[in-house]
């Protein structure tokens, strides 16, 4: 937005308007910032673009893996703080975005990312791999954004991402 385009705008764009920290409004946002930081560490540019309208999309951008020459485009949905879980309706969720993405983001050689602060469950990996989309499920923690776990299904394996291994270097 025109008030923030990062972490650090957004923070102080909240502190500047007294918005109140335990508000979803707060929560999801600084969620969706920091899981666009942290990401970037693995090779992912990504930029905020939520907001009404937005088929569950919280970030849009490319993912250039490191130690290859393969790109993707990814769009991500950001869920801080799950309450009770994640359960594979996150998943099918995930899945209607594909319908709603913007031009360049529609088709082959782009993946869906889930990002939550739990870790998957057996629901969501099996919904997953019943999956016809590219899609990917990231554990990144809310309080430091610490990525704990990514695994993608069988077709993000056919869009490129086969042999591939994910770690923090």
């Amino acid at each position: 937005t025109a008030q923030h385009s990062d972490l650090a705008s957004f923070l102080a764009h909240a502190k500047r308007t007294g918005l109140d920290e335990t508000s979803p409004t707060f929560t999801g946002t600084r969620y969706e910032y920091l899981v666009a930081e942290r990401l970037a560490r693995y090779g992912f540019s990504l930029r905020r673009v939520g907001g009404a309208s937005d088929f569950g999309i919280d970030l849009l951008g490319d993912w250039t893996i490191p130690s290859t020459a393969k790109s993707l485009k990814v769009l991500v949905q950001c869920k801080a703080g799950s309450g009770s879980g994640v359960g594979p309706h996150f998943v099918r969720e995930l899945e209607g975005s594909f319908v709603g993405a913007p031009p360049g983001w529609r088709g082959s050689r782009v993946l869906g990312l889930l990002v939550t602060e739990k870790r998957t469950t057996k629901g969501v990996r099996d919904a997953l791999g019943r999956s016809r989309s590219a899609m990917a499920y990231v554990c990144c923690t809310g309080d430091g954004g610490v990525v704990k776990q990514m695994q993608w299904n069988h077709r993000a394996d056919e869009e490129g991402l086969e042999g591939i291994d994910v770690a923090l270097r």
